[in-house]
């Protein structure tokens, strides 16, 4: 098999592409905007250093949410045009789980939160095992300082993602709470991973109905207050 992997998830934008025995190439791009700018490029550049052309590929994964609106969006409608304009299948792969995969061979015993910033205390969020299985689903969370009390009683949880920063204050002094030195973002690489089992289980969506994973309702700005004169 040969999967393209895409994550806007958030600022900037990452491809991989894999095979069933591993990734052949993969770039990540963070920086701003990047995602509506240089995501075909990364896409051609990634296709052509693995050796192949966009024609060979047998699916399109794509990192689902949540995260920010406008990256999912730019991601999802890439992913679409590519699998109706290619023929080929939609995979579709949640970005905490791919984001948790990351660091999951590094806490072994410890219970993995990927964060994701989300408004003012809010941050999108979920728990992981050590075998990167859902303890708690993914939902958004107003940070409090008791949002994990209960699991930080038996638990040591790594919290880690942009979203990170709105936890520390409320819980770094808790013996069971880690937090990463290193940042920790989405990323193809690992999408592919999951995505090379999602493919072999069948695990596709249907292209003409999907949309991004946004968690909740995109809520734009107020517009601002004209000074009229007369």
């Amino acid at each position: 098999m040969l999967i393209l992997s895409i994550d806007t998830s958030t600022r900037g934008c990452s491809v991989s592409v894999h095979t069933d025995s591993g990734m052949l190439a993969g770039y990540d791009l963070y920086t701003d905007r990047s995602s509506s700018a240089m995501l075909t490029t990364l896409i051609k550049t990634s296709i052509e250093h693995a050796g192949y052309a966009l024609s060979d590929i047998d699916a399109i994964a794509i990192a689902k949410g949540p995260g920010s609106y406008t990256g999912l969006r730019v991601g999802v409608s890439t992913a679409k045009g590519l699998c109706y304009a290619l023929d080929k299948p939609l995979i579709a792969i949640n970005t905490l789980e791919a984001m948790s995969l990351q660091i999951n061979p590094f806490f072994n015993g410890h219970l993995l939160c990927p964060m994701i910033d989300a408004r003012r205390m809010e941050v999108y969020a979920a728990v992981f095992d050590d075998r990167n299985a859902f303890v708690w689903p993914t939902q958004a969370i107003i940070m409090k300082e008791d949002s994990f009390t209960d699991l930080l009683k038996d638990n040591k949880i790594v919290f880690f993602g942009d979203g990170a920063a709105k936890c520390k204050p409320l819980l770094a002094d808790h013996s069971n709470a880690v937090f990463p030195d290193s940042e920790i973002r989405p990323s193809a690489k690992t999408v592919g991973e999951l995505a090379v089992n999602a493919f072999r289980n069948n695990q596709f969506e249907n292209v003409s109905s999907f949309e991004p994973y946004y968690l909740k309702d995109f809520m734009s700005p107020p517009p601002r207050k004209q000074n009229l004169t007369t």
